[in-house]
């Protein structure tokens, strides 16, 4: 008779204490099952794979050594925490990833205490974990800030500055380089490691421990040379100069999917007294899995698929996605336009900016995950006579809105803003919605701020862009597929500052921006189903108002409502100082605005985020019946 098959380690786990009690033997066993449930999760959900895949054997190194959550483990943007999720207890909803009601693609501070510190935005894990282990210095408490940075996330001067501050934390600071992209790392083999595995090794630190004591009694010249020697005998092999001098005890490289390596390497730092401590890894992105692996992408970010073929899920065909529109008709810009450059902050394909790479490579720029750098460099592109656009999420171009409005805005530098991901972005959720930007740009003198309603006005706004020399200007588009119009092979310079009235009535006015204006036309509909007379104004501009639209259209309507995809502040807050400064209000016009909602809203499908936000058609409909105080049959509550 046959035994039964064993039980998989990875069902006998289910959070870090269990883990805590494998013998090292299995713990190889237990990485390939995380990898296989990774694998199998993310075919069903959807989501960032490669980089998961790349720190298999680092997640159950990390929660092996360490006493998580005591030691806070900070993964630096998120991308890469499915495993870590799969090992802290939400293994049996790893399916429900970037779905409605479930997992967050991201690290949450809600979701379970080993999720010490929310991250989307790169390069802040250095920043938070020193945090963390500050805070338990000062209290005399126990654990550790572990933060985990890939190299890519090192282009942001934000994981520097925290660096250079780390000294304070001692040994409760411990750094985890993740470089899986061999931009750092020389060849790593046996002897890297076990030079890693030496110098981290208690006989190394206290022998150098009893050194730096005798030193210290000599002259303090010499005692600085016999200091550069060592760090520079240990940089020379390791690489870790660049480091050690903002304070950091360097470890590295270290083969990140060799567990024998790992771990011995991870507990001489958990037990020494040296720190902070800086370990540099070697990872793969897209290790284990054959089609992550010769994937250009690595397969960073996936729809579903199939896990034996690879094969990915692919839609209905359809419309160009706005990012790519917005690339292409700069790149034809740009053909007969020598000053036309594009910046992009480590999203060329994200943004549309390898299109126009393609076409006029020495002209386009990828400065990393650096979008201060970017805006301010761009601005210097525009004081010298370029037309430079800088190509940046909403959600990211937050993280440079000094450089926005020192930079470019107070010097009037023609800046031009193309900003991806306007409005609700879907499974990503609340850390990647472009919710804000509208709002914040709008607040700024000498800035001009558009948004497409559809892609033929976004190739449209590109040229007003290109061709707009007097200051800074932006327009928005969302994530995704345009609405099927064509393309128009002229190009129209709009007149800034003005909208265009889309459908034409008398009782009703709807002044749509951006997105949201096919649900405006829907809405219409109905209003005129009910005998109300709708007029639909796409308005194009939040900055500057068109103002003799605005005043024609509240001088002959009953109702007003404004629909933006935005936050609060927006079009409808700048229509409501207009009309109030001018006195539009005072005959008994109803004016109602409608934007998102003031909350950070979760992940779920685009179309029900925005039933959720109130900005579909129905509620547009149900916003000016309230107004008018009709019932749904559209007659007057009042006279029923």
């Amino acid at each position: 008779m046959s035994s039964p098959p064993a039980t998989p380690l990875l069902d006998q786990v289910p959070t870090p204490d269990e883990l805590r009690q494998l013998k090292p033997e299995q713990l190889r066993q237990l990485s390939d099952e995380l990898r296989a449930e990774m694998i199998d999760a993310v075919s069903v959900s959807g989501g960032h794979l490669g980089s998961g895949l790349g720190v298999v054997e680092l997640t159950v190194a990390i929660h092996y050594v360490f006493n998580t959550p005591d030691d806070r483990l900070i993964w630096d943007v998120g991308h890469q925490c499915y495993p870590h999720k799969i090992l802290t207890g939400r293994r049996d909803r790893i399916r429900t990833l970037r779905q409605g009601g479930g997992l967050s693609g991201f690290t949450k501070r809600s979701e379970s205490e080993y999720d010490p510190f929310g991250a989307a935005h790169s390069s802040t894990s250095i920043s938070a974990a020193l945090g963390f282990a500050m805070a338990n210095k000062l209290n005399d408490q126990p654990g550790r800030g572990i933060a985990v940075i890939g190299d890519g996330a090192m282009s942001a001067g934000m994981a520097y500055e925290a660096m250079n501050n780390a000294a304070l934390a001692g040994n409760r600071l411990v750094v985890i380089l993740n470089d899986n992209d061999m931009s750092i790392a020389p060849p790593v083999g046996g002897l890297s490691a076990y030079l890693a595995r030496m110098v981290s090794s208690s006989e190394y630190l206290g022998i150098r421990s009893l050194a730096s004591r005798a030193v210290k009694k000599m002259s303090r010249r010499m005692h600085e040379g016999m200091r550069k020697a060592e760090e520079y005998t240990r940089g020379m092999v390791t690489g870790g100069t660049l480091f050690e001098e903002l304070g950091f005890y360097y470890v590295g490289p270290i083969d990140g999917h060799n567990l024998d390596h790992l771990i011995p390497v991870l507990e001489n730092v958990r037990d020494t007294s040296e720190g902070p401590v800086l370990i540099h890894v070697v990872t793969e992105k897209g290790k284990g899995y054959k089609y992550a692996e010769e994937a250009a992408d690595k397969y960073h970010g996936v729809p579903k698929f199939n896990v034996v073929t690879g094969e990915k899920s692919k839609g209905a065909a359809g419309p160009p996605a706005y990012q790519n529109v917005f690339g292409d008709t700069l790149a034809k810009l740009a053909d007969t336009d020598s000053r036309i450059c594009a910046i992009t902050a480590a999203m060329p394909s994200g943004t549309g900016v390898d299109r126009f790479a393609t076409a006029h490579p020495t002209r386009s720029f990828d400065v990393g995950i650096a979008e201060q750098h970017g805006v301010t460099f761009a601005a210097g592109l525009a004081a010298q006579g370029m037309r430079p656009f800088a190509a940046i999420y909403s959600t990211f171009l937050q993280r440079a809105y000094d450089q926005v409005v020192h930079d470019v805005a107070i010097q009037n530098l023609p800046v031009r803003f193309a900003i991806d991901r306007a409005g609700l972005v879907g499974a990503d959720g609340c850390t990647h919605a472009g919710a804000f930007d509208v709002t914040y740009l709008a607040t700024l003198p000498n800035m001009v701020v558009m948004a497409a309603a559809d892609e033929a006005e976004l190739a449209h706004m590109t040229y007003t862009a290109a061709e707009y020399d007097d200051g800074p200007i932006a327009f928005r588009y969302p994530r995704g597929s345009g609405t099927g119009v064509p393309i128009p092979e002229t190009l129209e310079k709009l007149e800034v500052g003005k909208g265009r009235v889309v459908l034409e009535g008398n009782k009703v006015a709807i002044l749509s921006l951006g997105a949201r204006l096919e649900e405006a036309k829907k809405a219409a509909e109905t209003l005129e189903a009910k005998g109300l007379s709708t007029t639909v104004a796409d308005m194009r501009f939040a900055k500057p108002l068109d103002e003799d639209l605005i005043s024609k259209l509240m001088r002959t309507h009953e109702v007003v409502v404004t629909v933006e995809e935005g936050a609060i502040g927006g079009l409808g807050a700048h229509v409501l100082t207009y009309a109030s400064d001018e006195g539009l209000t005072d005959g008994g016009l109803k004016v109602r605005t409608m934007r998102l909602p003031d909350v950070f809203q979760d992940h779920d499908a685009p179309d029900k985020q925005y039933e959720e936000a109130g900005l579909n058609a129905p509620q547009i409909v149900d916003c000016v019946l309230k107004a008018l105080k009709h019932n749904s049959s559209g007659v007057e509550e009042a006279r029923a």
